[in-house]
């Protein structure tokens, strides 16, 4: 046992350590598909759809074949319209030699709608016309087969207009042929012309099969690790352009711009979940998560184009000047015009069927609503979830514990959750405690709890090869792990050394999963705790990669290759639903999960993982976290630094920033020193201890917009152009943010910077949020940045919702009063909304409060939006504050028929009120009067 502990020490350290080096990690030119693929660029794309098979199979489906006429290969084209200004294009093979992965469960069910169309013989096009947006339109050219979407006549996608499409067909695995025997020459007899034609047409098929037949089709190397591919080349390629876009957004995670960048002569982005431990900044490579989403934006409109695939993708983006122009000029619409900007996509994906949805918006709400129409809304998270959660790995004992909550209440910070990491196990066997450590785990919780306060345990996918282990020897007598190739019980290293990991794309495994979270299951576990599914990549230290073969056999017979991006959200998933289960779906869940895909949004949040305690990841966490939210996931963060030990003045800022963003928690490195932030000299402690209560003050925001975003997909951490779209100078800005449509947000992410410059966009002014200060607009300020205080302003014409008694955790701030900061535009209007119920249950779905606030001719107006059962609150209206305005004589305020007096108060030089005490009930309808 010694020897074998000794043994896994030794590799954990080893891949632990050389995960550092991005040698670690392919390259494209490692990866034999995409090179095929990178390399494939033909003059001419060989694939033609076959005119006369054209069926309208409904009057929202129409079905082409195609073929390539290289090597006769047969293909279905399927294009359907979808509601909402949608439409789908998908190819499969037409008789695959065995079937093809394509993704399951994932897309939502979609109403159809109709096409209206017109045939062209003498060219051989098809148009549909979509009959309930009909400003869309799809062209169908068959010979070479190419697929254009437009909105009012304007070209907007084009596919396989450079001739990319490439799909590898499933075949047999020739034997190697003999070689041939030299003829013997007949000198004497000559050959003919027929006998030269037949031998010419030979030798082309010879080369043909030879050209086909490249290395690492049937099996291919990196480093030690080989990969037999059973199956042969199956991968698939696709062009896909944005007309006249300058810009193009999406396909997390990478450390990364805002902006995607061209990788014209570079490595493209690459998405395939790899766990990367301080990963490199400005990289295309491959981070935890793959969402293969992207957004088209310019000045006109905002486009969205998903491709449905789960296997490893890379992807090219053409962003460069020289391409300028080269489609735009094809269109009549261009006719005249030069350099009409476009971004060119290659899709490259190992497996799988071309699967693509293309969404017309036309703003950003609207594709917005698309996707996630398409992919599902952002869960609604529980209130304390949103506020501020404690971690690092490892809070030691039960003692720590107590030692670590009592601190926050003596220094007066207030937080929600604190977190447990793997050693809190019985040697990282997930679901267990170490007994030495946390003997009374549901005491300590209880205590915990009896504040308002929640806890998690990390609880990941590898499960410890032991056979005393209940997980362990329940999971393998019911065969519910990945098999290796050859049909045995695939194994790994990972923190407990040897270890199974569980097949979660099977139903039954994901339904003993969830099981296994119930109270008299998971011993020592209570309602108040909740979950971290990490390493679910998944992590595999002596794979290649650091992650699993792609050769290892999963349930239904697909190899690891065709589901791997997907691993994480099935764990996730399945946390989930043990949540759901262990309360009666009472209680709404939180799991936090490191992995990600497409629809990780509809079960918990993520975070960007293994940062770096340094400034550079402090900026590109901004971009990193902008990009996750446009692809759906709303409830996202990046921790405040994992590896290293970050000075005061670096924590003191990134608090500041993480303030702003929607998951925000403090995480860090065991080998780190720990950082509560009462360990820091008073100066950084009284800056953090401020920062963390501005996060609680506006509460009632935050839950507002994630109620929001719960309904219509909305990121609550938006770029600037989602809220301007019109304005150029915002396309490629990513060092300001906003938080819903009222809050932009500029963090400080250099040292020693005590003034910054900020942007600020549209025509209705802004208000400094800590001085009340008015800037008009557009416009560029310096603003004073001291070490207590980052650029955060109020756009004019909106209205927050803030709790300005904070309290030790947000629970013990349910029914505490409300203050409206009203910041009114140059007509002196302003409007906002504002979210209110118990905070945990399911009962938001018909018993809640949700009011629009309105402020028009100096009357400020709240009612309803919601026509269920009010939720009963004894929260009031404590106070007004309503900046930009003139000072009045008198305030009257309107409800339940009674009205009342108030008193005010009035700053001439910035032209702020306070309204003292409307003191109105927040669940019932009112209105303020000012004269």
């Amino acid at each position: 046992k010694a020897l074998l502990f000794i043994m896994a020490a030794v590799i954990l350290e080893e891949n632990t350590s050389e995960a550092f080096d991005q040698g670690n990690f392919k390259k494209c030119d490692q990866s034999s598909f995409c090179q095929r693929q990178r390399n494939y660029k033909p003059s001419q794309s060989p694939y033609k759809a076959l005119y006369s098979s054209l069926q309208s199979i409904s009057g929202s489906h129409v079905y082409l074949d195609v073929v390539n006429t290289e090597n006769q290969q047969q293909f279905t084209l399927d294009v359907h319209g979808m509601e909402d200004g949608m439409i789908r294009l998908r190819m499969n093979e037409l008789t695959p030699l065995k079937p093809r992965y394509e993704v399951p469960n994932t897309i939502h069910e979609v109403g159809a709608q109709n096409f209206i169309l017109t045939q062209n013989d003498a060219n051989q096009t098809i148009t549909m016309r979509l009959a309930n947006n009909p400003t869309i339109h799809a062209l169908i050219s068959c010979q070479p087969f190419r697929f254009d979407v437009f909105d009012d006549s304007e070209p907007v996608f084009s596919i396989n207009s450079r001739h990319l499409l490439n799909i590898e067909h499933l075949r047999e695995k020739q034997a190697p042929k003999p070689p041939a025997e030299e003829p013997i020459k007949d000198e004497t007899a000559e050959e003919t012309a027929d006998q030269l034609e037949a031998e010419e047409k030979e030798e082309k098929i010879e080369e043909k099969e030879t050209s086909e037949d490249q290395p690492g089709m049937w099996e291919e190397t990196f480093k030690t690790h080989t990969d037999s591919k059973p199956r042969g080349p199956e991968s698939i390629g696709l062009d896909t352009s944005f007309v006249n876009f300058k810009h193009v957004y999406g396909i997390p995670e990478h450390a990364d711009k805002l902006a995607l960048g061209s990788t014209i002569g570079a490595e493209p982005y690459r998405l395939y979940n790899l766990d990367v431990f301080e990963y490199d900044l400005d990289s295309k490579a491959a981070l935890y998560g793959s969402i293969p989403f992207m957004i088209g934006h310019n000045a006109k409109r905002t486009v969205g184009l998903l491709w449905l695939n789960s296997a490893e993708t890379w992807i090219d983006v053409d962003s460069s000047d020289d391409s300028k122009g080269m489609l735009g000029t094809v269109f009549g619409y261009f006719a005249g015009q030069e350099n009409v900007p476009e971004v060119n996509i290659h899709w490259m994906s190992e497996s799988g069927v071309i699967d693509v949805y293309l969404m017309l918006g036309p703003s950003p709400k609207d594709v917005m609503r698309q996707y996630t129409t398409l992919t599902g809304t952002t869960y609604f998270p529980p209130k304390w979830s949103i506020a501020y959660h404690q971690s690092r790995w490892n809070y030691k004992d039960e003692d720590d514990v107590k030692t670590v909550d009592a601190a926050f209440d003596e220094h007066d910070i207030p937080y929600d959750c604190l977190w447990l990491d793997i050693e809190h196990t019985d040697g990282k066997r997930y679901f267990t405690w170490d007994t030495l450590k946390f003997p009374n785990p549901i005491k300590m919780q209880d205590d915990v709890a009896a504040k308002g306060r929640k806890m998690v345990t990390i609880i990941d996918p590898h499960i410890k090869t032991d056979a005393n282990y209940h997980i362990y020897r329940e999971a393998q007598a019911k065969g519910y792990f990945i098999q290796n190739k050859d049909g045995g019980e695939f194994r790994g290293w990972c923190w407990p050394g040897d270890s199974a990991y569980l097949d979660f794309t099977l139903p039954q495994v994901r339904s003993w999963w969830a099981s296994q979270f119930a109270l008299d299951i998971y011993k020592g576990s209570t309602l108040n705790l909740f979950t971290w599914n990490d390493m679910n990549e998944p992590s595999v230290f002596n794979g290649p990669e650091i992650t699993m073969h792609k050769d290892i056999k999963h349930g239904g017979g697909w190899e690891h290759r065709h589901v791997h991006n997907m691993y994480g959200i099935l764990q996730q998933a399945s946390t989930v639903d043990g949540q759901l289960a262990r309360s009666g779906g009472n209680e709404r869940p939180f799991v936090l999960s490191r992995a990600f895909y497409i629809g990780t949004q509809k079960y918990g949040a993520i975070w960007t993982g293994d940062n770096t305690a340094e400034w550079g990841h402090l900026e590109y966490s901004v971009p990193m976290l902008l990009t996750i939210g446009l692809c759906g996931i709303s409830h996202c963060g990046a921790d405040g630094g994992f590896f290293k030990n970050p000075d005061p003045e670096l924590l003191t800022r990134w608090y500041q920033a993480a303030a702003y963003q929607p998951f925000f928690r403090a995480h860090a490195h065991i080998d780190t020193t720990r950082r509560e932030p009462w360990l820091y000299d008073e100066q950084y402690k009284n800056v953090i201890r401020g920062a963390i209560r501005e996060r609680y003050e506006l509460m009632p925001y935050w839950y507002t917009l994630f109620y929001q975003s719960h309904i219509n997909g909305e990121p609550t951490m938006r770029p600037l152009w989602y809220e301007f779209p019109s304005d150029p100078e915002l396309f490629a800005k990513d060092d300001s943010f906003m938080v819903g449509s009222a809050l932009l947000v500029k963090p400080v992410v250099e040292r020693s910077t005590w003034a910054t410059q900020v942007y600020l966009p549209g025509k209705s002014g802004w208000y400094d949020v800590k001085t009340n200060q008015y800037f008009p607009s557009p416009n560029t300020i310096s603003m004073a940045t001291p070490l207590a205080k980052i650029a955060v302003l109020q756009k004019g014409g909106t209205i927050i919702p803030r709790q300005l008694r904070v309290r030790r955790c947000s629970a013990l701030m349910t029914q505490d009063p409300y203050t409206l900061y009203v910041a009114l535009d140059p007509q002196g209007k302003a409007e906002g909304e504002m979210y209110l119920d118990d905070g945990h249950t399911f009962n938001y779905k018909g018993i809640f409060n949700y009011k629009k606030l309105t402020f028009e001719n100096n009357v400020l107006t709240a009612s309803s939006l919601n026509n269920t059962a009010s939720w009963e609150t004894s929260s009031w209206l404590e106070r007004v504050i309503v900046m930009g305005t003139r000072q009045p004589s008198v305030i009257t305020v309107e409800s339940d028929g009674a009205t009342t007096n108030l008193g005010f108060s009035f700053e001439p030089n910035l032209r702020v009120l306070t309204i003292r005490k409307p003191g109105v009930n927040l669940q019932k309808d009112w209105k303020i009067q000012i004269n």
